[in-house]
């Protein structure tokens, strides 16, 4: 196959609808937008959502909780991802950033303790949850607090 064999898959490119091209074509004379109206003036038509004038259905369901704007979002680690690091590495928010292990650190970096631990690691994050700081004292390294 060469570049200039390449073509869309059957049927994943529709063609163009060239309506006002006479009655033949079954969009000639209003071109598909029927007889006078509100659609059928140019710049015409309504916002998503408009139902003719009737309460719209967004706006007849009830409002349900809030959003805190104090809400401090933490990068979430799992223990067992820091089996990749070698022992008696320093893991740090920016080692990890560095390493891929999270794409941003948004308020800080917060260790969780799912899986297991096979390594001894001195891990700086900005929060542990408790099983996070057992099992890290647990195989031998250290947690602190950043």
């Amino acid at each position: 196959m060469k570049l200039h064999e390449l073509k869309p898959a059957e049927g994943s490119r529709k063609e163009r609808n060239r309506v006002g091209r006479g009655m033949a074509s079954g969009n000639g004379k209003t071109s598909g937008r029927g007889h006078k109206g509100q659609g059928a003036r140019s710049g015409g038509g309504v916002r998503p959502g408009f139902e003719g004038g009737q309460m719209p259905l967004f706006q007849r369901l009830p409002k349900r909780g809030f959003t805190n704007i104090n809400r401090k979002d933490y990068t979430i680690v799992n223990v067992e991802t820091l089996n990749r690091f070698e022992n008696g590495t320093e893991v740090t928010p920016e080692l990890l950033l560095e390493t891929g292990v999270v794409s941003k650190l948004n308020y800080g970096v917060k260790i969780l303790g799912n899986g297991k631990l096979e390594k001894n690691l001195t891990v700086k994050a900005h929060k542990f949850s408790s099983a996070a700081k057992e099992a890290i004292e647990a195989a031998g390294g250290k947690t602190e607090v950043v």
